[in-house]
């Protein structure tokens, strides 16, 4: 920020001079305009001369200038008594100031500011600094804030109560400062702990002020940070002491892409996995078809150059059963065997799941290297009444830390104790005098909590921590289509031959060689036929097997009349039948 120049005129130079922030180097040179005359030892400068200060003799009191020259002048120097009283204004300067020059300076905190870049605001600011202190009293044990806009008188009594004892609130860090000789020592909670805490576990329930605890030991423990995997039940988070005293068992990983194949070939040498999924082969991108049960060893990563272009690929190597090692060994008697590679792009997706070939049991010490394991843990740790870690299906080893722990115990408990990293936890404690519970140099063998349990929070902070970020996975290539997409809206021949095979009705269709789609026609008005005892109208249905080409009848005798009756049956039943088809329809 940079000086608005004030506009109130200072009527000496000495309190031009020293109520300027002089502890700060920038603040020289010091220009300012004199509006009256100003008669020194060898000169004299009219009204509205220019003088810059150049330095202060504060054992002379007078201080350096440098005279501005005007037209037809010469500059020239003159040494101003810090006495010499007028009218004069401090001209604006391009030096520039920090909030933190600005709060540490009595005069600049008087000033008016104004930003360097002006295009940020152009307002005016003055930059006046908030104090807090801090304090504590004899009688009480929690801290008390003070604002520096408060009000009230403070007298210095330090000499007259040298007997009054103060309590000294130490966060856990500062604990953790103390030398070695400090502990043992008891300590009281003074204050409750932040209710957004990285841990779940049963001792942190039982802090609260007024709390007495044992701090036994300092140390800086390496721990690993260890999570369930998802399922039914909610994940679970802990973090385990190097002291752990279990075993484990590796679990074979999955993988749901390339890209996770090659994240993890880079923390595992000669990964072996299997595929699990079928993946058709692509060839305008590059993609190798898959099958399920294929054995492939991840190689390593490079760039090569595919159908798709020039992409970042997963060299893997198949690997063949034994019989079909012996068969080849006998084929080529002793000639060394091709290298069956296969190319994996990373973005391509898949399935695989690593193969494991040994069925040992591991320490916690001998997987702390590695990361994003999948283990099971199968043997208990006998130093502790109930191990967490037994009865998961699988856990994973997210990694490993170095934390800066306490260990601690509860006054009625002495020798239970538990680990406390003091950087995840925000307490405050003061140390007193109050004797150990135990007799003197003969300390209680003590059991510690070698698992902890923790909140995802915690999880999320090591990861900011510890793992580098990593780029995402490469996108793959747009797919240029080989074959042109048929509108939707558009039929096709291969459309308009499906046939309904699974079309429910009350009765099915009667089966018949040449199956219309277009609706039966409406049935024909039948005559009235009337008959007679003796004689009836002429049949027009006689003949509907052929077609009628002669005279009609005009004769009929009795036994016709019977044929009449059935041959009108009939076309009733016809009429029926049509009647059922059109109400289908």
């Amino acid at each position: 920020m940079k000086v608005i120049p004030e506009e109130t005129p200072y009527s000496t130079v000495e309190e031009l001079v020293k109520l300027r922030p002089v502890s700060l180097d920038s603040c020289f040179p010091v220009t300012f305009t004199s509006n009256t005359k100003l008669t020194l030892d060898n000169v004299t400068l009219g009204a509205g001369a220019t003088l810059t200060v150049l330095s202060v003799l504060e054992n002379e009191d007078r201080c350096r200038c440098h005279v501005r020259p005007g037209p037809g002048q010469s500059s020239a120097e003159v040494n101003v008594p810090l006495g010499t009283r007028g009218e004069f204004y401090i001209h604006g300067s391009e030096e520039s100031f920090t909030p933190r020059e600005i709060a540490t300076s009595p005069h600049l905190r008087s000033q008016r500011f104004r930003f360097e870049n002006a295009t940020m605001c152009k307002r005016t600011f003055i930059l006046s600094p908030i104090y807090q202190i801090s304090a504590i009293m004899n009688l009480r044990k929690n801290v008390l804030q003070f604002p520096s806009s408060l009000e009230m008188d403070v007298i210095d009594i330090s000499d007259t109560c040298e007997d009054t004892s103060f309590v000294t609130p130490l966060s856990l860090l500062e604990v953790h400062s103390q030398p070695e000789q400090t502990f043992p020592v008891v300590v009281e909670v003074l204050e409750d702990p932040e209710m957004n805490t990285m841990f779940k576990c049963s001792w942190l329930s039982q802090l609260h002020r007024g709390t007495m605890l044992i701090f036994h030991q300092k140390s800086t423990s390496s721990m690993t940070v260890i999570s369930s995997l998802k399922s039914r039940k909610p994940q679970q988070y802990f973090l385990v002491s190097k002291q752990y005293a279990g075993r484990f068992r590796r679990r074979p990983r999955g993988f749901d892409s390339v890209y996770e194949l090659y994240v993890a070939s880079t923390q595992t040498p000669g990964l072996k996995v299997s595929v699990v999924r079928n993946s058709e082969e692509v060839e305008e991108e590059g993609l190798p078809g898959l099958t399920v049960g294929e054995r492939l060893e991840v190689i390593g990563c490079r760039k090569v150059q595919l159908p798709c272009g020039h992409v970042e690929v997963v060299v893997c190597q198949h690997l063949q059963d034994m019989d079909d090692d012996r068969d080849d060994d006998d084929d080529q008697d002793g000639e060394e065997n091709n290298e069956d590679l296969i190319y994996l792009p990373l973005y391509m997706q898949g399935q695989f799941v690593e193969l494991l070939s040994d069925n040992k049991k591991y320490t916690l010490e001998d997987l702390s290297q590695k990361t994003l394991l999948d283990v099971k843990a199968v043997t208990r740790d006998p130093e502790l009444e109930k191990d967490p870690l037994l009865g998961f299906t699988c856990l994973r080893i997210e990694g490993t830390t170095l934390e800066p722990t306490i260990q601690a115990s509860f006054l009625d408990m002495p020798d239970r104790c538990f680990e406390i990293p003091v950087q995840r936890l925000g307490l405050t404690v003061c140390c007193t005098q109050q004797p150990l519970p135990w007799s003197p140099n003969q300390p209680p063998k003590c059991s510690v909590d070698r698992v902890t349990e923790v909140t995802d929070r915690f999880l999320h902070e090591f990861q900011k921590e510890a793992a580098p970020i990593t780029d995402p996975p490469p996108r793959p290539p747009k797919r240029i289509p080989s074959v042109p997409v048929v509108s939707k809206s558009v039929p096709t021949k291969e459309f308009n031959n499906i046939k309904m095979q699974n079309r429910r009705s009350s009765s099915p269709l009667p089966a018949t060689t040449n199956v219309s789609h277009q609706p039966p026609p409406p049935p024909r008005k039948l005559p009235v036929i009337q008959v007679s005892e003796k004689r009836s109208t002429p049949n027009t249905y006689v003949g509907l097997k052929g077609t009628i080409k002669g005279p009609v009848r005009k004769e009929v005798s009795e036994s016709d009349d019977a044929e009449y009756e059935q041959v009108d049956e009939m076309l009733l039943e016809m009429l029926k039948n049509a009647q059922e088809t059109v109400s289908y329809y």
